[in-house]
């Protein structure tokens, strides 16, 4: 260190110190329920995020299935992940929407403008179906309904990844898919296996 540098000392917060725990130091901004603790103890309260995997022409039944899904993932405070366009994904992000949820689309256009119109936060790749690795790795648990081959993809990456992954009416396949009958079943799943 140069002999003509010199660091201030930290400034001693006397009677401000309940306040360290709700303010940036220094900067006068406030982050809304989160809670700065002691050095070494545990920090991260990051909500889960789900993803809702499927078709982008699915059946009025699976249609039906994703925004109950899309509903019970924002009752229990956790972010719905979609690959932001429709189908399935546009219904699983109405019906986080309906109980103001929070919906990320990783979008396979260049243009966040083709994100469904549910979606708070378009990420936008221009990279097609190769996105759903990013989706998958983003995700705390997927619930796969309907779909064809890009669906698979998702799945297999996140069987990879060892994401837990809960189906209803999806793909037969030999993998360690846990079926789920229902909605309810599926969250419920979905929620016992990212919080073990």
């Amino acid at each position: 260190m140069r002999p003509w540098v010199r660091i201030p000392p930290p400034r001693l917060l006397g009677n401000r110190a309940q306040d360290i725990g709700n303010k940036i130091q220094g900067t006068g901004h406030r982050i809304q329920g989160t809670k700065y603790k002691k050095q070494g103890d545990k920090v991260n309260k990051r909500r889960k995020i789900i993803a809702v995997i499927g078709g982008a022409d699915p059946d009025e039944e699976s249609l039906k299935i994703a925004e109950k899904i899309g509903s019970l993932i924002a009752q229990r405070k956790a972010i719905l992940i979609t690959g932001g366009m429709g189908g399935v994904m546009n219904a699983a992000s109405r019906g986080a929407k309906k109980e103001n949820g929070l919906v990320i689309g990783i979008l396979p256009t260049s243009d966040k403008n083709k994100a469904n119109p549910y979606v708070d936060i378009p990420i936008v790749t221009g990279m097609s179906e190769a996105r759903n690795i990013m989706i998958a790795r983003t995700c705390d648990g997927a619930i796969a309904i309907d779909g064809r081959y890009g669906t698979l993809s998702e799945i297999a990456y996140c069987l990879m990844l060892d994401v837990p992954v809960i189906g209803i009416n999806t793909w037969e396949i030999a993998a360690p898919i846990i079926k789920a009958k229902n909605a309810e079943e599926a969250v419920d799943i979905v929620f016992e296996r990212i919080l073990k």
